[in-house]
């Protein structure tokens, strides 16, 4: 029989969730030599590169997608998909908490994310919980000690479940307390847990000061992603970092009639450019000292397009171009491409010369701007 506390958690398979076990005390002080002695393993990855073992923090602005990438992620571990479509997973039981949510509206979801496929038995979904205080860590550590091989839990949102704001406390102690209760958790079971959270209104240039709250809550956090994707575009910028995840920036691309995220080839950068734009820079990085006619040749755009838009990706600092016209992006060097001929001190030209003769290669002049696209 559960008691008051954990009984609160009604998860779809109708499992109930009962308090943990006496947790076995974890050492926690070695001598330096001890610790230089000891063999650890790797931390095991929920998706490789982007979610490890450990407490990490998922924010995003409202609507942007941030509900649909966890569950999406959560398929994919349970059912040994690939993650965002593109990143191997090992597969593994799933604990997402859609506290927002709706049973209706989550088996909606989960069939527009499926497609047609299989629901994986690996994902337990739950639409109530305490919060962690008030039982919530408990039930949480109950269902983590009966799937020993859990790869990940979700909880959306965060704030559904950290509990009230001890008395006496600040604001930045409050929000690492909070944290601490889900860390502790994670490492105590090796596994993932991922807190969905909001940003601020205001933009940042460093998207850790988006992170609504204080710097409590990435401070506590081993990792923190935020999710940006503007208004009425598909593409959006996944950014990471953490302490056993290398800081990085992710293009993304939402189907919002599959509600799948997926990874796009190249940097960011690439996707927030124009087509002809972005087109001219995956070629030239593949093909550094490309001239616009063979820029040209190999996409298919135009070259009065691609000479056109090469020069005033020149003068943007998007690529740099040497005397010859040979395009490169902004520090990769052009390899085996001809450097310029020095200009000799003095010319004789013969009597038939025609007046350019001798004088250097002049860099190309931009041109007068228009529509990138009208020559596509």
């Amino acid at each position: 029989m559960t008691n008051d506390r954990t009984s609160h958690l009604r998860l779809v398979n109708g499992d109930a969730v009962q308090a943990p076990a006496q947790a076995v005390p974890f050492r926690t002080s070695w001598t330096a030599d001890e610790l230089m002695a000891m063999t650890f393993p790797e931390p095991r990855w929920a998706v490789p590169g982007i979610i490890a073992e450990g407490l990490s923090l998922l924010a995003g602005p409202p609507k942007v997608g941030k509900s649909w990438l966890s569950l999406g992620l959560g398929v994919a571990v349970a059912s040994g998909a690939k993650a965002l479509e593109a990143i191997e997973v090992e597969p593994g039981p799933v604990l997402y908490l859609a506290l927002e949510d709706t049973a209706r509206r989550l088996q909606n979801r989960m069939g527009k994310i499926l497609g047609g496929q299989p629901a994986p038995k690996d994902l337990t979904l739950a639409t109530t919980c305490p919060t962690l205080p008030q039982g919530g860590e408990e039930a949480i550590a109950r269902w983590l000690e009966r799937h020993g091989n859990a790869r990940l839990v979700v909880i959306d949102v965060f704030a559904k479940i950290r509990g009230n704001t001890p008395p006496g406390l600040s604001a930045y102690d409050a929000d690492y307390a909070a944290m601490s209760r889900a860390k502790r958790l994670a490492d105590t079971y090796g596994v993932a847990v991922v807190l969905v959270h909001h940003v601020r209104k205001m933009a940042s240039e460093d998207f850790l000061s988006e992170v609504s709250g204080t710097n409590g809550l990435a401070g506590a956090a081993d990792a923190t992603l935020v999710l940006k994707r503007a208004r009425g575009t598909a593409d959006g910028v996944l950014h990471v970092t953490g302490r056993d995840v290398e800081e990085a920036e992710y293009a993304m691309a939402f189907q919002p009639a599959a509600g799948l995220w997926h990874l796009l080839d190249g940097p960011p950068e690439d996707h927030a450019l124009s087509d002809t734009r972005a087109t001219i820079i995956r070629h030239v990085r593949q093909h550094p000292g490309s001239t616009p006619k063979a820029i040209s040749e190999g996409t298919g755009l135009s070259y009065e397009n691609v000479r056109k838009t090469c020069q005033r990706m020149n003068a943007d600092g998007q690529l740099c171009v040497n005397a010859t016209g040979h395009y490169r992006l902004p520090g990769i060097p052009l390899g085996d491409v001809p450097g310029v001929p020095a200009v000799p001190g003095h010319v004789t030209a013969s009597s038939n010369a025609h007046t350019h003769e001798g004088q250097p290669a002049l860099l190309p002049v931009p041109a007068v701007h228009a529509d990138e696209e009208t020559h596509q």
